[in-house]
């Protein structure tokens, strides 16, 4: 049992606490308030004082490449891109990270405890991201969710990979030509199972597609598409085939978004923005800018802020969100933005994201305010148990 007491305890519920405790148990958190909690005889119970200092939920990055291009590798450790084939549902990123990269330390100490990390955007469909914590011996102890989302790429990245390669896609026709037709051949393969799941005896069993099998989860909503869009014509035609195939949506960097906020609005789509603290490295970024997720939010769109590592190293995550407040995103909801709004927007938030009763117990300590430059993550903790500490 651990308890975090004497803190500046910001939940991320709306309800916040400026003397309060956070009690953990068996890797739940248990028990939240104001106020001192005695646990005198208590056995094996661990306490933490954080007075003078703020508790949060830890960090989530909700797009990154965390593990899948390893740090200061190259080629070898490169594995988020098969450019072999434009359609790649199958792909898994639990298959693909590499989980002692140095980088998942380095999100500890800066107070990141969850990634949702995946393939790149050489694809059109480029496989299957994954919910993980930023500890543990092995991917099968990290995973919060898998998978969490299918990779759908659109714009300048997929028309570059295949035009080189002289095969579609080359135009944005052909890209959105080709994601039809594979979410139209799930249909149909789906159909095909339903009609023999209803009837064994008389129907002809489907033969096994592994690539069909992954966009299965998509059209019967248990995940949505991470549709990667730089510019408001991506945006809108990723919102397009959503809707003619009525499956669940976010839009990933939404570069161009603070153009088009009015129709994200109307649409109820929400927006995973970023990387923002890097230059513009090709045409369809000639509108990026940090102002974006705080006109997104102001006007209503639900808005998370990624870092797409390693474009920002995932460490500054936090520092976007604080460039973000600097350029007229409120405060609070720039934390939401890294914490339960990024949670929410890839369908976590029942474990991770807020410092609530039967959530995770995925804590961060720091030594001022989590927005201030200069403030430091001293205590990570993930699962209730102390993974990080700060040494002077």
């Amino acid at each position: 049992m651990l308890l975090i007491r004497n803190g500046k305890i910001l939940t991320m519920t709306g309800i916040d606490y400026d003397n309060g405790y956070v009690l953990i148990d068996k890797g739940k958190i248990i028990e939240v308030g104001e106020g001192k909690k005695s646990l005198r005889g208590k056995k094996d119970l661990e306490i933490i004082d954080a007075e003078g200092k703020y508790v949060l939920p830890g960090f989530i990055d909700s797009h990154c490449h965390i593990g899948m291009w390893e740090d200061a590798v190259g080629f070898e450790g490169e594995d988020g891109n098969e450019m072999t084939d434009p359609v790649t549902p199958h792909l898994r990123a639990i298959d693909g990270v590499y989980h002692l990269d140095r980088c998942f330390r380095e999100a500890l100490e800066n107070g990141v405890t969850t990634v949702v990390t995946g393939p790149g955007s050489a694809n059109v469909i480029g496989g299957q991201f994954a919910a993980l914590k930023t500890f543990g011996r092995r991917i099968e102890e990290m995973i919060i969710k898998e998978p969490v989302a299918i990779k759908v790429a659109f714009g300048e990245n997929p028309k570059t990979v295949y035009n080189e390669r002289k095969q579609a896609p080359s135009t944005r026709m052909a890209t959105a030509a080709i994601l039809r037709e594979n979410l139209m051949k799930a249909k149909e393969y789906m159909q095909l199972w339903d009609e023999y799941n209803k009837d064994k005896e008389n129907a002809d069993k489907p033969e096994y597609d592994i690539k069909m099998e992954a966009l299965l989860k998509v059209l019967r909503k248990e995940i949505p598409i991470k549709a990667h869009a730089h510019r408001a014509d991506d945006i809108l035609t990723a919102i397009r085939i959503a809707k003619e195939f009525d499956v669940r949506i976010t839009i990933e960097h939404c570069t161009e978004g603070h153009l088009i906020k009015d129709i994200l609005l109307e649409e109820g789509v929400s927006a995973i923005v970023g990387p923002m603290l890097t230059d513009r490295s090709k045409v369809e970024l000639r509108n990026m800018s940090v102002k974006a997720p705080g006109i997104l939010s102001k006007a209503g769109v639900k808005t998370a802020i990624m870092t797409d590592h390693p474009c920002v190293p995932i460490q500054y995550l936090s520092l976007c969100a604080a460039l973000a407040v600097r350029e007229g995103m409120d405060e609070k909801e720039a934390l939401k933005a890294i914490t339960i709004n990024a949670a929410e927007l890839t369908e976590i938030d029942e474990r991770v994201g807020s410092i609530e009763k039967g959530k995770d117990g995925d804590i961060i300590i720091m030594d001022g305010h989590p927005l201030e430059f200069r403030t430091r993550v001293v205590t990570t903790i993930i699962n209730g148990q102390v993974v990080y500490e700060r040494k002077e």
